[in-house]
């Protein structure tokens, strides 16, 4: 923060309901930390949001966006693609020095034999990641802005919730029943990984950088897959894992709205338990897997590009400690049993 002489933060929820940490609550009481409620896909916010009495904003991270699944198109094209273009415009309208977009890598083919680097083909396989990809579009065609934009893989860490969370959860589902954690597929799907305080570093990094129009993603070299991360939870939680195998999946994929609904029936009565043993009365942490996440989808990513530019991964894989740290900050907030 001493690089900045004001922060502007605008979203929809209140730092109160937020679950921050105590960290983040100093944070948020800097004289230079200012918070605006409003819902960016609104033209008044936006026109407000931009308003300073200071003169104009240098620089413009939108990390605004639906990023829960299962949700209607319409409910991603207000809450995401238009997000996104309207503070673009404005952005531009305002001559930012640089907007930066924080999109996903759920934008590439989930079908490859390699890595998918910037210029790999793009087939996005989720609903906020086909929303995502027009916004990314759009921005690229308004005229006068500094567009930055980064597709990271799966982001965990400290206030994750949908990355690596509901892994996590499922596994202290599984410690609670006493059985073996299976999931869909095989142990070689990747679901490549990067640490959330790597995405805060390269958001700020390529800020700086004097070329506009770039697109990096964000990943990490572990190349993160589902055996890999369950290894690391066998160690935390002490139980034992597996996968279904490619017949049986496939097989469930031919009534993957049954297996979903299932699966989650299976998982939310004892996760629900766990919370009321430990006096937890609300959490936003929850083991609900959405239908789009269960399919043979690698998220496969190359995320070394951006290094060419003097980016340094601090975090190098999602390692027992790290989310063990994880764990600890719904822990500490009385979040997590």
């Amino acid at each position: 923060m001493d690089a900045c002489s004001k922060i502007r933060v605008v979203d929809k929820a209140l730092p109160a309901t937020s679950y921050f940490s105590a960290e983040m609550e100093e944070i948020f009481r800097s004289p230079i930390v200012e918070f605006m409620q409003g819902n960016l896909s609104r033209d008044a916010t936006v026109t407000r949001a931009f308003q300073d009495e200071g003169g104009k904003w240098t620089y413009v991270f939108n990390l605004a966006a639906e990023t829960r699944y299962g949700q209607e198109e319409a409910v991603y094209k207000e809450k995401v693609f238009d997000v996104s273009v309207k503070c673009g415009y404005e952005a531009a309208k305002m001559g930012v020095k640089k907007f930066v977009e924080l999109s996903t890598a759920q934008v590439y083919d989930p079908h490859v034999k390699r890595p998918n680097k910037e210029d790999a083909k793009l087939k996005p396989w989720t609903l906020v990641a086909k929303c995502k990809l027009r916004a990314e579009e759009e921005l690229k065609s308004i005229e006068g802005l500094n567009l930055v934009i980064l597709r990271p893989a799966v982001v965990y860490g400290p206030a994750d919730v949908l990355g690596l969370s509901p892994r996590i959860i499922s596994a202290a589902v599984y410690k609670k029943l006493g059985e073996k954690m299976k999931f869909l597929w095989t142990g070689d799907l990747r679901i490549n990984t990067v640490h959330v305080n790597d995405v805060c570093t390269a958001i700020w990094h390529v800020a700086h950088l004097e070329d506009k129009g770039l697109v990096f993603n964000l990943a990490d070299k572990a190349d993160t897959t589902q055996e890999k991360f369950n290894m690391v939870l066998e160690k935390i939680f002490g139980i034992r894992t597996g996968f279904a195998g490619s017949l049986i999946s496939n097989m469930a994929r031919l009534n993957m709205e049954g297996v979903t609904e299932d699966t989650n029936e299976k998982h939310m009565k004892p996760w629900s338990e766990l919370c009321a043993a430990a006096g937890i009365s609300s959490s936003p942490l929850t083991p609900y897997l959405d239908q789009e996440l269960l399919y043979h989808t690698h998220l496969w990513i190359d995320g070394t590009a951006i290094e060419s530019t003097g980016f340094h991964y601090t975090f190098p894989e999602p390692s027992e400690a790290l989310i063990r740290e994880q764990i600890k900050y719904y822990t500490d907030l009385h979040l997590f049993p």
